[in-house]
């Protein structure tokens, strides 16, 4: 049984985690350390795949037991570029886009998260990103926007711009649809991606928390260290996580 079955939330993995590798040993590589949860980027499944080729790609993951939750990050710099990734995740899917758009446009993208259904969750990049650079700047842009906007929470970039991400997550989960899990060695613009359990950020301490406010998204380990060969730190930080599910269970 998978540790993460008796949560409402589930384990997954962020397909950028794979940049530099193609679908296959993608795949062969989430299967090896058992998860089933894919947020999809379009170096795997172009924006412009055809029903065939996206059909190809679903039965790809469903032979290794995997499942694409979502698609993203998109950068979105225009209304037409917001107008083709509501059809491409139609066109997967997914009711699920993660997203970075002009702050001119939100409302644009609100038109668009009411005619399609389809969720949109604004990515936080930290302290380079002098838009999205934490959960309260999002939260800032999205309040008074139709609910389904909300954010695609990076609790590593939060933590390098100085927040606390944990807090953050408690304050602003219910708009919260996508987690970005990683850990980073410090609280500040210079911390780099590293393993799970190594870092600066209280893992337990966010496992506690998404029990507390029962966050039924996906937690995407986003690993960013080691890229040309990241099996041996996905596979350490997915134990990681999986042994402070155990050991902080009640019961």
């Amino acid at each position: 049984m998978l540790h993460e079955e008796e949560e409402s939330f589930r384990l997954g993995i962020a397909g950028y985690t794979f940049v530099k590798f193609k679908l296959d040993p993608a795949l062969e590589m989430i299967k090896k350390v058992d998860v089933h949860w894919l947020c999809i980027k379009d170096f795997h499944l172009p924006m412009k795949s055809s029903a065939e080729e996206i059909a190809a790609f679903h039965a790809k993951l469903k032979e290794s037991d995997i499942k694409g939750y979502a698609v993203g990050p998109i950068y979105m710099k225009t209304r037409e570029a917001i107008d083709q990734a509501f059809d491409y995740a139609k066109r997967v899917g997914v009711d699920l886009i993660v997203g970075i758009p002009e702050t001119g446009d939100l409302p644009y993208v609100e038109q668009k998260v009411k005619e399609y259904n389809i969720r949109y969750a604004i990515h936080n990049h930290g302290p380079g990103d002098k838009v999205y650079p934490n959960a309260v700047t999002v939260n800032g842009y999205i309040k008074d926007l139709d609910p389904r906007v909300g954010m695609c929470f990076d609790i590593g970039h939060d933590m390098r711009y100085g927040n606390d991400p944990i807090a953050d997550f408690e304050k602003y989960h219910k708009r919260i649809f996508d987690m970005h899990l990683k850990n980073v060695t410090a609280a500040t613009g210079d911390g780099k991606t590293n393993e799970l359990g190594r870092g600066v950020i209280d893992i337990p301490k966010l496992v506690k928390t998404l029990r507390k406010v029962k966050y039924s998204g996906v937690c995407a380990l986003e690993y960013e260290k080691d890229m040309s060969d990241p099996l041996a730190g996905i596979a350490e930080s997915v134990g990681y996580f999986r042994g402070v599910l155990d050991a902080t269970r009640k019961g």
